[in-house]
C-alpha cells in the first residue's frame, strides 16, 4: 500500500500503518531468520530511525502519526489517489508529523528491543545492521523516555495502558541484566509516575476511546510490578469479564472488540463484534501472568492459552495475517487487511509458551505440548510456535529462553528434579541463554 484516504495505514504508524511491520518483527523475536532479519535491521535503520521516528532535533526520539500526509501543495508532482481527500483521516503534514500520540511508541520500542535481543543472542545473524546491539536497546529506552516526559515534550494519552506498552518492562527488564542501571532508573521513575496516576483510579485502565479492552495489558503489568496489587486485581477482573472460555474456536480467549474495522480493516466497514483481533494476544499477557502466580487457578490457564493461541488463528495458510474475523453472520469471514494485527503478534510472542500441570480430574495435561508419563518422571515436549518458556506448574518454576529452544523437559514428581534438554546449536544460534 502507497498511499489511502486513511493516511495512517500508508503511513507505517498508527496501529493500522504500524500492524504488518510489528507482526513481521516479532516472528523475529522468537524465530529468527537470517533473510528476514536482514530485512528488519534495513527497515529499522532505514525508515523507522530517522522515518517514523525523529533522529534529530528537539523532537528526536518522537514517534510521528504517519510518513504519509495529504498536502498536493506541498508535494506537486505526487498523484493521489481519486476519491474523497476532504474528510479527518486525510492528515496534513503538520498532522502526520505530530509526536503526540502515545500509542504510536511501544511499535517503534519494539522494533528497537528486537534488534538489540537479535544482535546480542545471536551473534553473526546479521551481518549489516547499522549499529552494534548496545545502540538499538538504547533507542528503546529513549523511545520509553520520550512518551514518559523525559525530554520535556508532552505526548498525549501517556497516562493510559497502552498496547504493546508491556514492552517497556521488557526494556527494562534488560537495561538492569545489562548492568545500565542509571537509565533503568529513569526508564522506571517515569513508568511509576504512569502508575501512581492509576493507583487513584478506582478504575486505572482508560482510553482514547470512550470504552476499551486493550489497555489493561499495561496497567496490569506495571501495577504488579510497584507491588499495587490492588489495581492489578481490578485490572485483571475487568479482563476477565470480557474474555471468556467457551468450546468455540473464535470465541474462547477472545476479548471483546467491535470499532476497529473502521479504523485498522478493509475500507467501508462499521461496528461489528470482532473475533481474534489485538485484545485476544495481549490480554494473554496479564492472564497468563497471573496464572503463574496463582497455578492453582485452572481458569486462568484456560483463558490465557485462549488468547494467547486465539492469535494465530489470524494467520492463513499462505502467511496473511487479518487483522479480525468478521462474526457477522452474513460475513464470517477473515478481514483483506493485515491492519492493526501488530499488537496480536506482540502479545502472541510475549507470551506464548507450554504449560505442565497436573489436574484433579484429568490427570498430566500439557498445555501447548506433548506429555509422556513413565513413573515418577513426566516429560513434556513443546510445540508451541517458539519454544522458549516452559511453566512447570507443580514445582511454581518458570523457563525461559532468550535463544535457543526446548527439545523437551522431564520433571521428576518424587525428587523435583528437573532435566530440560534443548535443541542442538545452529549457525546462527550457537548459545543458548536460559534464565
Amino acid at each position: 500500500m502507497t498511499q489511502a484516504i486513511r493516511t495512517w495505514f500508508a503511513g507505517l504508524s498508527d496501529e493500522a500503518g504500524s500492524g504488518s511491520w510489528v507482526a513481521a518483527t516479532m516472528t523475529q523475536l522468537g524465530q529468527p531468520d537470517r533473510a528476514h532479519a536482514a530485512r528488519l535491521a534495513r527497515f529499522v535503520d532505514e525508515t523507522v530511525w530517522g522515518g517514523i521516528q525523529y533522529d534529530d532535533g528537539p523532537r528526536k526520539y518522537g514517534v510521528k502519526k504517519s510518513m504519509f500526509f495529504y498536502e498536493p501543495a506541498l508535494v506537486p508532482d505526487f498523484d493521489y489517489l481519486e476519491g474523497d481527500w476532504s474528510g479527518w483521516t486525510a492528515w496534513n503534514k503538520e498532522h502526520a508529523d505530530d509526536t503526540g500520540r502515545s500509542y504510536n511508541y511501544p511499535h517503534v520500542a519494539a522494533a528497537h528491543w528486537t534488534m538489540y535481543r537479535l544482535l546480542r543472542c545471536h551473534p553473526g545473524l546479521i551481518d549489516d545492521a547499522a549499529h552494534d546491539w548496545d545502540w538499538y536497546l538504547d533507542a528503546a529506552f529513549n523511545t520509553g523516555k520520550f512518551l514518559g516526559g523525559g525530554f520535556g515534550v508532552g505526548v498525549g494519552w501517556r497516562d493510559m495502558g497502552l498496547m504493546e506498552g508491556s514492552v517497556f518492562k521488557h526494556i527494562l527488564d534488560d537495561l538492569r541484566r545489562e548492568g545500565w542501571d542509571d537509565k533503568a532508573n529513569e526508564l522506571e521513575a517515569l513508568m511509576r509516575r504512569r502508575a501512581d496516576h492509576w493507583q487513584t483510579l478506582k478504575y486505572p485502565y482508560g482510553s482514547e476511546m470512550a470504552w476499551d479492552s486493550t489497555g489493561q495489558e499495561e496497567v496490569y503489568t506495571w501495577c504488579t510490578h510497584f507491588g499495587m496489587e490492588d489495581k492489578a486485581r481490578v485490572t485483571l477482573n475487568a479482563v476477565l469479564a470480557y474474555m471468556p472460555t467457551v468450546p468455540h474456536w473464535g470465541y474462547n480467549g477472545n476479548a471483546r472488540r467491535y470499532w476497529d474495522f473502521i479504523y485498522g480493516g478493509a475500507p467501508h466497514q462499521g461496528i461489528e463484534r470482532q473475533i481474534h483481533h489485538y485484545g485476544s494476544g495481549l490480554n494473554s499477557i496479564p492472564v497468563l501472568d497471573a496464572y503463574r502466580r496463582h497455578p492453582d487457578d485452572f481458569y486462568l490457564l484456560r483463558v490465557g492459552i485462549g488468547g494467547s493461541s486465539g492469535a494465530l488463528s489470524a494467520i492463513d495458510q499462505d502467511g496473511f495475517a487479518s487483522c479480525a474475523f468478521h462474526s457477522n453472520p452474513a460475513r464470517l469471514e477473515w478481514d483483506t487487511y493485515s491492519g492493526d494485527v501488530g499488537p496480536n503478534m506482540f502479545g502472541h510472542a510475549t507470551s506464548v509458551g507450554s504449560v505442565l500441570v497436573h489436574h484433579d480430574d484429568f490427570g498430566w495435561l500439557g498445555f501447548n505440548g506433548e506429555v509422556e508419563t513413565r513413573g515418577d518422571t513426566i516429560t513434556m515436549r513443546p510445540w508451541d510456535t517458539f519454544r522458549q518458556r516452559v511453566y512447570l506448574a507443580p514445582a511454581g518454576l518458570f523457563l525461559t529462553l532468550d535463544a535457543g529452544r526446548f527439545a523437551q523437559v522431564e520433571f521428576d514428581v518424587s525428587s523435583r528434579e528437573v532435566r530440560v534438554t534443548l535443541d542442538p546449536a545452529t549457525e546462527d544460534t550457537s548459545v543458548a541463554w536460559l534464565r
